[in-house]
């Protein structure tokens, strides 16, 4: 047994061809048809076709993908006792579910006979030209990130008010509220309508049907600015013939100091809990990474595409437990792989179990980061009353050397002390990078406010006594 599929155009019978039209009258069973709500179908029981839909399925099960699995195993469970004749919209080829569920099974023997899509005529009731780029997508089940906002778009099975809501509210994520748009209804036929509207209105009066699709026009460059393409745009714009002289002779070398500001000052917005500081800090770091991938673009090195892929790839590599069939059942057993991975992945370019800390790193964060790759093989401290001891014997050394006046082991007992008090942070998970910042950032905001007080009393702070400063620290630290 077989199962054809026929398709029955964008709109009225007259879009129907003959053999089609033959095929449907000849038929001596019911048509199976995925809806009755089509124009077709009431021309075509007008003359006495009859068919069995599957409407029912739509109230009784809440997925579109449960309706179309359901359609489906009918179809499949009538085939195996007669031919079926299974009529959908449109051509079966476009944005028909159940046509590619039915293709992809080997059951039953599947053929296509032909149908009209409703493509052609949207394309002339909304006058665009295909070859400019378009994209057509299922508004039932779409990804908002993939949607090219340069191309003509359109949504097609905009069934319900609901689904014309969500459309509206993943486009309002990157449009204006006034954006103007289309909606067509039967598209082709002589029921055929088009109303233009704002975005925000999509979903407020309008009656749709399983014959409703949404135009969205291309966006100006104006509507882009949160798009990745755009900004590349941008950044190779500032770079070219016509761009600004001060991005033009950037260099690798030239942009190093602005890395590490833009770095700190993304960690002063984290610390202060400032969202829209750590935007306006995100995209100074971004902007880091677009100047030097253009100028590795520019230079015929690498390109911002070869930055994404290497990053994609190692994260993918590195979280077998997520992407692979790996299991774990800690974060540590996560910590454990992503060491051996990055072992394996590095081969022989690492010697060294400390080879990897950044040479440019801070020293406090570089004795933290050589501390914990050393521990990670076991050179670790037993117990933390060790390092304590060893803090209390580093100071001791540091004071001998002051009382020798000797400078430069007092410079090296310093160094010692401050090197075991990273160490004792890492053992308390406490990053002293971080911690010392924060430390910073208290003392700072104190002594201003010891400024603060002295100016409003008209006071030099250079001829103020140490324990007048000291009652205004002492009051910057209640307020705290």
């Amino acid at each position: 047994m077989t199962i054809e599929i026929i398709g029955l155009g964008a709109g009225d019978i007259s879009q129907l061809t003959i053999g089609v039209y033959q095929k449907l009258k000849n038929h001596q069973a019911p048509v199976f048809v995925r809806t009755l709500d089509h124009p077709v179908v009431r021309d075509l029981q007008k003359e006495q076709i009859q068919f069995i839909s599957f409407d029912k399925l739509y109230e009784q099960e809440n997925e579109f993908a449960d309706v179309y699995d359901q359609i489906v195993k009918e179809l499949l469970e009538e085939a195996k006792h007669e031919n079926v004749l299974y009529a959908v919209p449109g051509h079966p080829m476009l944005a028909e579910k159940t046509v590619q569920l039915l293709l992809n099974q080997d059951e039953v023997e599947v053929s296509i006979i032909g149908g009209q899509s409703y493509l052609d005529d949207l394309f002339t009731a909304v006058k665009m030209d295909p070859i400019e780029g378009f994209q057509f997508v299922d508004a039932t089940s779409f990804n908002r990130s993939q949607l090219d906002y340069r191309k003509h778009i359109i949504f097609s099975q905009v069934y319900d008010r609901y689904i014309a809501s969500e459309v509206k509210l993943q486009l309002l994520e990157d449009l204006p509220a006034d954006y103007e748009i289309s909606i067509v209804e039967a598209a082709g036929s002589v029921e055929e309508k088009i109303i233009k509207l704002p975005l925000e209105e999509l979903d407020h009066s309008m009656e749709v049907s399983n014959l409703t699709s949404v135009y969205v026009p291309p966006a100006k460059e104006q509507h882009l600015s949160h798009t990745f393409t755009r900004l590349r745009e941008v950044i190779a714009t500032l770079r070219g013939p016509n761009g600004c002289p001060w991005d033009q002779a950037q260099t690798h070398e030239t942009l190093r100091e602005y890395a590490i500001e833009e770095v700190y000052e993304l960690i002063d917005a984290i610390d202060e809990e400032d969202d829209e500081g750590i935007v306006e800090e995100l995209g100074d770091v971004l902007l880091q990474v677009m100047l030097h991938s253009q100028i590795g673009e520019d230079n015929g090195y690498f390109t911002v595409d070869d930055v994404i892929k290497s990053i994609t790839e190692k994260m993918i590599y590195r979280h077998p437990h997520v992407f692979s069939d790996t299991q774990v059942d800690s974060v540590a057993e996560v910590y454990k792989n992503w060491d051996a991975l990055k072992k394996e992945e590095k081969g022989d370019q690492r010697q060294s179990v400390l080879d990897g800390v950044p040479n440019h790193l801070p020293s406090l964060s570089k004795a933290y980061k050589l501390q914990k790759k050393a521990a990670k093989v076991g050179f670790d401290w037993d117990d933390v009353e060790d390092i304590w001891n060893k803090l209390e014997e580093e100071i001791k050394e540091v004071k001998e050397a002051i009382s020798l006046k000797d400078d430069i082991e007092i410079e090296k007992e310093f160094g010692d002390v401050l090197f075991v008090l990273a160490n004792l942070s890492r053992y308390y998970k406490v990053n002293p990078e971080v911690a010392l910042n924060q430390t910073n950032q208290k003392f700072q905001s104190r002594f201003t406010y010891i400024e603060e007080k002295l100016q409003e009393e008209g006071k030099d702070i250079t001829k103020t006594s140490l324990e007048e400063m000291d009652y205004y620290w002492d009051q910057a630290k209640e307020r705290e």
